[in-house]
Order: C-alpha cells, then sequence, then structure tokens
C-alpha cells in the first residue's frame, strides 16, 4: 500500500512505535528535504552505514513532522533554493520544529539553508552578501578559538576547503559559538549548546550532487565571487578526502551528543569513534534507502536494512 503524504509521518511514528526491536537496532534519523529530487548524499550514507534508518520528509511537499523527536536519534535539515528569510508556512514549520530538537536536547544539524534557519530560530540574521558575492565552489575555511578546541574534542582537524553554494549567509547568533569562519561570508559553522550544528557549506556532496548541481544550476555560477565548473571538480579532487574523513569523524561525535544516540531498547548504540571495527557495512535485508553513493550518476537504492523511505 502505498502512503499518502498527508498521514505518512503519522503511521511512520506508529510503525517505530510498535515495531519489534532487533537487539541492533538503533533509531532513525530525521532527514529533512526540501526538493524532489533531492538526496541526502554522503551524510545518508555514513548514518545509513551506522545502523540508523533514514526517516525521509519533505514538509515542503506536504509531509508532517512529529511532535516530538523521542523516536528520532537526531535531525538534519538540508539546503535549498529558498532562502531562511521567505514567509512560506512549511519553512515557518521547519523553523520553528528546531526548537523541539533543542529542547528534547536531540542532535541536531543544519546544512546550507538548514544552518541559516538554525540562526533564524535562535534570534539571528540571515542576510545576502553586501557586494552581491556568492560561494559556489570550494572555499577556505578557518577554525576559530572554540573551533580549534572542538577539533581536539573531534580528534581531528578541520578541512581546509569546503564545498559551497549559496548567496545569503548568516551571523552568529545569541547564545551559539562560531567554530569556522571565511573570508565573504565571516561565519561558516555554528554550535549551540552541546548537540546543535549549522554549517554553512555542504559536507554530505558526493560526485554526482557536483556534476548534477554544476549542471542544472550553471547560471548560478556567473555570481560574483562564484567558480566556474572546472573548478568544482578540481576542488573536490583535492580537498574531498579530507572532508570525507573529517564529516565521519564528526557525525560519530553528533550521534553521541545527545540522548538519541540509543538503540530501540534505550541501550548506548555507539562504539568509539576511531575504531576500525565499528561500523561494518550492514547487512542486506530488502529495504532501500534513497541516498547517492559515491560516484554515482543517479540516485542509487541499495538494498540496506530498516531504512524508512517517504513516499507518495
Amino acid at each position: 500500500m502505498v502512503m499518502k503524504f498527508s498521514d505518512a509521518g503519522a503511521r511512520r511514528d506508529e510503525q517505530l512505535v510498535r515495531r519489534p526491536a532487533a537487539s541492533a537496532d538503533k533509531l532513525p534519523v530525521l532527514i529533512i528535504l526540501h526538493q524532489e529530487g533531492s538526496t541526502p548524499g554522503r551524510v545518508g550514507r555514513l548514518l545509513a552505514e551506522r545502523g540508523h534508518p533514514l526517516d525521509i520528509r519533505r514538509p515542503r511537499l506536504g509531509d508532517r513532522l512529529p511532535e516530538t523527536l523521542a523516536l528520532h536519534a537526531g535531525v538534519v535539515i538540508f539546503g535549498g533554493p529558498m532562502s531562511a528569510n521567505d514567509g512560506d508556512d512549511w519553512l515557518r514549520a521547519e523553523t520553528d520544529f528546531i526548537g523541539v530538537a533543542l529542547k528534547e536536547e536531540k542532535p541536531f544539524l543544519g546544512l546550507c539553508l538548514g544552518a541559516q534557519m538554525l540562526c533564524r530560530h535562535l534570534g539571528g540574521n540571515v542576510c545576502a552578501h553586501a557586494d552581491g558575492r556568492a560561494e559556489i565552489g570550494y572555499y577556505p575555511i578557518r577554525p576559530t578559538r572554540a573551533g580549534l578546541d572542538f577539533a581536539d574534542e573531534l580528534g581531528a582537524p578541520w578541512p581546509t576547503h569546503v564545498y559551497h553554494w549559496h548567496r545569503e549567509g548568516f551571523d552568529t547568533p545569541r547564545g551559539a559559538v562560531a567554530l569556522a569562519e571565511g573570508d565573504d561570508f565571516p561565519v561558516q559553522a555554528i554550535r549551540y549548546g552541546d548537540a546543535a550544528f549549522g554549517f554553512q557549506f555542504h559536507p554530505e556532496v558526493t560526485h554526482a550532487m557536483v556534476y548534477r548541481w554544476t549542471t542544472l544550476a550553471a547560471a548560478r555560477m556567473n555570481a560574483p565571487g562564484a567558480q566556474a565548473a572546472p573548478l568544482h571538480h578540481r576542488g573536490r579532487f583535492m580537498y574531498d578526502p579530507a572532508v570525507r574523513l573529517w564529516l565521519g569523524m564528526f557525525l560519530d561525535r553528533w550521534l553521541d551528543g545527545g540522548r538519541g544516540a540509543q538503540r530501540l531498547d534505550g541501550t548506548p548504540a555507539h562504539p568509539m569513534a576511531g575504531d576500525p571495527g565499528a561500523h561494518p557495512a550492514p547487512p542486506h535485508h530488502g529495504d532501500r534507502l534513497l541516498a547517492e553513493t559515491e560516484g554515482a550518476a543517479h540516485v542509487v537504492e541499495p538494498d540496506l536494512p530498516r531504512v524508512i523511505r517517504r513516499v507518495r
């Protein structure tokens, strides 16, 4: 039976409650996307490799958000072509929903638009560059003093260059701490409390995503400050290995940052970061993951266990 968008979220919450839990089952991570063809990219793959199902929802297309994150390990809000300042009802609802994660002390991660939503929720400002400049391509970032401390906590240095695709930036809202800075857009990463993070950049991009963005949105590369397509691919070759390593270690820390890092039976879910045997590839059980894998030309759906797929 195909679920409809209007009630899929509620039904999924019921299924999570009723589903018998195997000893190794972990809570799903709520994935919020903003376009029909969007995927969680590398973030989705790494979360699945760590045993977490992905509860993929698109409120912009009618999906409901849960009233609580008690049945989720955390939430990731991804990017999109819209502005965090827009007045659409769904966007306001997503921005307000961030308060659920903060109140329940669940791990929250905002990427690009999602980071700007976090800033807006905390009372900060999101605006375009004064000279109309954009960051589209690979650009350098530098850790702040707090960012260096976080790198020590993480056990991994920040990548020197990361992938961007934006023309608006955000400031450091009250109560948050800036972790990384850039040139045209000074605030590149923020942390609020122990488990809420916002990154202006896109560590989730795969080769397929970079190819698609630079092809379908080529006009954006005419903006002041944007890089030409060949520099995107060159930058990926040069800088992506460090980003990939850093992201895996960050997600380990992020998942352990709140009470969401548990199995369905309430026991701790994650081994120590850095253990080479900590995240074996999951067995194949027939469920499908809506995510892009490294080097894939299109969205692929490999057989992975316990993955919640949003359907229309």
